[in-house]
C-alpha cells in the first residue's frame, strides 16, 4: 500500500479514530455533563423542606433542581463535596464570600449576600439530606 496514492483513504481512517477517541473520552468525562438525573429524593424535615425552597429561589439556577447540577454549576450532591471533605463551613463561606474554582470547570461561585443566614442554615440542611439519601457520607478527606 503506496501512502501516496492511499492518502485520502488515511485521511479518513484518521478522522475516523480520532472522532471515536473524542467520542469515548466525552461518555467517561465526569466534566462532560455535570447534571445527575439518579437523585433520591427522600422525606425531607421541616427544616430541609423550608431549604428546598430557599434552594430553589438562589442555588439552582446553577447548581441544578435537587441540587442535581447544570451546565453552570457543580452537582452539590455529589461525593466530592461529602461532610469530610467539604464541612458545613465550606458551604456557608462560599455563599457569604464567593468561592474560587477548584474542583469543577465551571468558573468561580459569586458572593451570594441576600440569601440570609437562616437561609443557609436550611439549604445547608435540604442539601446534606439528600446526600444522604442517595449514600453520601462524611468520609475523612484524603489527599
Amino acid at each position: 500500500m503506496k501512502i501516496s496514492t492511499n492518502w485520502p483513504k488515511i485521511a479518513v481512517l484518521v478522522l475516523l479514530v480520532g472522532s471515536a477517541v473524542i467520542f469515548l473520552f466525552q461518555l467517561i468525562d465526569p466534566r462532560g455533563d455535570s447534571t445527575r438525573t439518579d437523585i433520591s429524593i427522600p422525606k425531607l424535615t421541616a427544616l430541609a423542606e423550608k431549604g428546598e425552597k430557599a434552594f430553589a429561589a438562589n442555588c439552582a439556577a446553577c447548581h441544578g433542581v435537587n441540587a442535581a447540577g447544570t451546565d453552570k454549576g457543580p452537582p452539590l450532591v455529589h461525593d466530592i463535596y461529602n461532610p469530610g471533605h467539604h464541612a458545613d463551613v465550606a458551604f456557608y463561606l462560599a455563599a457569604k464570600n464567593g468561592v474560587r474554582q477548584h474542583h469543577w470547570p465551571f468558573g468561580n461561585m459569586p458572593p451570594q449576600p441576600q440569601v440570609s443566614e437562616a437561609d443557609l442554615e436550611a439549604i445547608l440542611k435540604y442539601v446534606r439530606e439528600l446526600q444522604v439519601a442517595n449514600g453520601i457520607t462524611s468520609r475523612p478527606h484524603k489527599m
